[in-house]
């Protein structure tokens, strides 16, 4: 590639690992650039004459990896648990699904474990744009889930990944396609217009594009090392979730990152105990508290800490035959940091709030 197209490669490269980082404060925006990057990117190398090697490991790492910001900006934005908690299966059910799929090559798993957690995301954000979400109950969001999961994502997972249909190979080769979809969007637009939008509940307040404040308990770090240092333990439910996720990702990466000889087995054990360390190391600092209050900085010292813990580890334990470069090493440390910083900050703030009630006010929408 020249100097240009080289440019160009890693600025999608870097748009991808770093635009899902808008997601916390701007889901709604940044979840919709993650998906026109995620839908542009290969048509953007085809253009400049460069086809990846294993796009569609490296593709489906990219996707794991910002739905991973968009899992963990819930625990810190949605005030609804119940559509929390439909969204937490939904996002560790499909990277289970990209895990088996990436181990085994067969790409009707990816129709088995449909990608629903992310137009559920935007269908949860896009309410909250306007109306008060808590006002609806667990039964109501799996609904909204199961429409979604049933009509949209199986058949544009069969579309994509059964069928290996390309949309735009389809527009090109028939002619009468796309005045056809023009033709059927603008008359479902006009079916809403005039008999949705009349029946939408009247909006809570106006379009809110950024994340709602958090809880006044727990706005800041210091208030939410304290709730950590209280209700946290090492051996939990958030450490184990922290290992999956952690462990999971890192597997689904290990497939298109060079220089990782390590087993699966072997990468998510490691990825395990460094998750674990990390716990430990929180949890005595919070119960000291010792605290920084900004995220950026705290994500850069914990990233620190823990390539100091992987050289002391080096010197001491002996490397056996699984050897990951160190290129991959950083980005694992890295993918660590961020994502157990990220996790142990809003995890308290996701645990304090209390479970809503419907309001009397909307029987017809209780679930």
């Amino acid at each position: 590639m020249s100097t240009g197209e080289t440019l160009v490669f890693l600025a999608v490269i870097g748009a991808r690992f770093f635009v899902p980082l808008l997601i916390p404060r701007f889901p709604l925006p940044a979840i919709l650039a993650c998906l026109v990057l995620d839908a542009a990117d290969q048509s953007i190398f085809q253009a400049m004459g460069y086809d990846p090697p294993g796009y569609q490991s490296y593709d489906k790492a990219m996707d794991v990896y910002y739905l991973a910001m968009a899992y963990l900006s819930t625990l810190r934005n949605w005030a609804s648990l119940p559509a929390y908690r439909v969204s937490r299966f939904l996002y560790f059910y499909r990277l289970v699904g990209v895990v088996a799929f990436e181990l085994s090559h067969v790409r009707a798993l990816l129709l088995i474990f449909p990608n629903t957690f992310e137009y559920f995301f935007i269908a949860y954000e896009g309410i909250r744009s306007r109306w008060r979400t808590t006002r609806w109950g667990l039964r109501w969001w799996i609904w909204v889930a199961a429409i979604i999961w049933v009509f949209i994502k199986l058949p544009q997972e069969w579309w994509i990944h059964v069928a290996k249909l390309d949309f735009t190979d389809f527009l090109a080769d028939h002619a009468w396609a796309g005045p056809t979809i023009v033709v059927l969007l603008l008359v479902a637009a006009g079916v809403f217009w005039v008999w949705g939008r009349p029946r939408l509940l009247p909006a809570d307040h106006p379009w809110r594009f950024e994340a709602d404040p958090l809880p006044e308990a727990v706005d800041t770090a210091r208030e939410q090392a304290r709730h950590y240092a209280e209700y946290g333990a090492v051996w939990s439910m958030a450490t184990l979730e922290k290992v999956v996720l952690l462990g999971l990702l890192s597997v689904i990466f290990a497939q298109t990152l060079p220089g990782v000889d390590a087993s699966n087995v072997q990468l998510f054990i490691g990825i395990a105990a460094v998750v674990v360390i990390n716990a430990t190391v929180s949890l005595a600092l919070a119960r000291r508290e010792r605290t920084i209050e900004s995220t950026g900085l705290a994500f850069l010292g914990r990233m620190v800490g823990n390539v100091a813990l992987v050289v002391v580890a080096s010197w001491l334990l002996p490397l056996g035959d699984g050897r990951i470069s160190v290129s991959a090493t950083l980005f694992y440390l890295v993918l660590i940091s961020l994502v157990t910083t990220l996790h142990e900050r809003w995890l308290p703030v996701n645990a304090s709030r209390e479970p809503e009630e419907i309001t009397a006010q909307d029987p017809q929408v209780a679930g």
